[in-house]
């Protein structure tokens, strides 16, 4: 069975962590997802709010840039489809 969930803008399909970010406080994981499926980018410059905005309507790839409060930086992706988003570290990708 396979679960699709849906933000306030957009399908985020399904969910996958990788092991380095799910090491991560998962409050702050799951905040940042929330914060995804809002449309809030987090720490992106304008371009690249822009550029998720565009594709939101477009259908192109979403990325968010967050940070934990101990200062980890994490990357929620979702893909052009909105079939998979991808939750993970930087040094993941």
């Amino acid at each position: 069975m396979r679960l699709t969930l849906f933000g306030k803008r957009f399908a985020v399909g399904q969910i996958v962590i990788t092991q380095g970010a799910y090491e991560l406080p998962q409050d702050d994981v799951w905040y940042g997802l929330v914060r995804h499926m809002d449309g809030d980018w987090g720490e992106l410059c304008q371009f690249d709010r822009e550029q998720n905005d565009l594709a939101v309507v477009n259908g192109g790839r979403l990325v968010s840039n967050y940070t934990t409060q101990s200062g980890n930086a994490f990357w929620i992706i979702t893909e052009h489809d909105r079939s998979v988003t991808t939750i993970l570290l930087p040094s993941d990708y």
